[in-house]
């Protein structure tokens, strides 16, 4: 396989059926890739009580000097209906000048464009002045209970530091250039369980419909927006995911209701404020009267999902090492495609999340249109425009921190 074709690497990688949390191979062929161009690699695999162990990589250029790291994972989500496919998900075949395959944009096609990059870099310039870096996970689909954060600590413990992350998630919504993700909203999940007493619908005196309770509640958590967004984040959203009782009867109270929802907020919040927020809120809809006339406020218990995430931007300030993270892909854009890419902290999470905390993160990769979907697929002119940004950019980098 030449390391200088992206094309001929991702279709390696499709070719790997790499479910989450299954290696499927991918991981194995960019080890021998990447070991036959000097990296040093090591496949730490990493488990937790009732998960499923997961294979991850990290592969180091260099010894000493200004770290780089790129960023990503090899895992996919399931394929789905098969009937819906025009060509196998795992084939790589190649239609209208597009390759399609699960992964192909989200994100094999991200790691076999920068792979691509660094073979190209070091064949004209030998090896860098200083670290490059893989980090590959195989567990960013699922839980990501085995995969990025640990292979973060993982790396720390043994004395890797980085200076800058560059995570190849996909990123344009229209065309290569469109978008670079400066940041990422915070992520807070709860779910309000509501009690009640059962009875019958025809005497409802003699029950406590926790319905009416959970209706009130969510028109608490809905009424008023939470903020009216940042300088570089959208205001913060709050949605009602789900209002269950368990309860199939038509003629039946039930005993309890639960409303879920889930807020992407931006940086005006810390998890915690948001937490006493959202629970003030929620006392005042568990106490109205609104629907329930003379009544006590309802019980309730809040459960509050594992794990949220706060928001982050990784900050221009000139002079910063984000400054030089943020310029340098800019710059490698705009030479590429002319464009001039929108700064933004839109979407959901990524494992960026987790790396923020290491050292400053931005993203970008291919157009995300029809990642998740039947016929994922990649221009295989933008594959090699990805390939040709990423060159630039690390050649732009390590000569802004040489």
């Amino acid at each position: 396989m030449d390391p200088t074709d992206p094309a001929a690497i991702l279709a390696g990688l499709i070719r790997c059926p790499s479910v989450t949390p299954q290696e499927g191979g991918a991981l194995a062929l960019l080890e021998a890739l990447l070991a036959r161009q000097d990296f040093e690699v090591a496949r730490p695999v990493f488990s937790e009580t009732g998960t499923e162990p997961v294979e991850n990589l990290f592969a180091r250029l260099g010894d000493d000097g200004p770290h780089l790291v790129f960023a990503g994972h090899t895992d996919v989500v399931p394929p789905g209906d098969l009937a819906a496919w025009s060509h196998g998900p795992f084939a790589a075949s190649i239609a209208g000048g597009e390759m399609i395959g699960r992964g192909a944009v989200d994100m094999k096609g991200g790691i076999a464009a920068f792979a691509a990059a660094t073979a190209r870099y070091v064949r004209k310039h030998a090896a860098p002045r200083g670290q490059l870096s893989f980090l590959i996970t195989g567990d960013e689909e699922g839980p990501a209970v085995n995969g990025t954060v640990k292979l973060l600590d993982w790396a720390r413990e043994r004395g890797e530091r980085f200076d800058a992350c560059l995570v190849g998630e996909p990123t344009n919504p229209e065309a290569l250039g469109d978008m670079i993700k400066i940041g990422r909203r915070g992520s807070l999940s709860c779910e309000v369980r509501v009690a009640g007493l059962q009875g019958h619908v025809a005497y409802p005196h003699l029950a406590d419909n926790p319905v009416r309770s959970a209706v009130q509640i969510a028109e608490a958590l809905l009424a008023t927006p939470l903020d009216g967004g940042t300088e570089v984040f959208q205001p913060s959203n709050l949605e009602i995911t789900a209002i269950e009782t368990g309860n199939p009867s038509v003629n039946v109270i039930g005993a309890r209701c639960s409303v879920f929802f889930n807020v992407r907020f931006n940086d005006l919040w810390t998890v915690e404020t948001l937490k006493a927020e959202l629970a003030e809120r929620i006392a005042a809809g568990a106490a109205s009267e609104r629907l329930r006339p003379a009544r006590p406020a309802a019980a309730y218990d809040l459960v509050w999902r594992d794990r949220p995430s706060e928001a982050f931007s990784t900050k221009g300030e000139a002079g910063t090492k984000g400054a030089a993270l943020t310029d340098a892909l800019v710059a490698a854009i705009a030479e590429k495609t002319g464009r001039a890419p929108q700064l933004s902290t839109s979407g959901g999470t990524s494992d960026a999340r987790f790396i923020k905390d290491h050292c400053p993160v931005i993203e970008f990769g291919l157009v995300g249109k029809t990642m998740h979907m039947s016929n994922e697929r990649v221009a295989l002119s933008d594959l090699e425009g990805l390939t040709e940004i990423y060159e630039a950019f690390i050649a732009r980098w390590f000569a802004a921190n040489a």
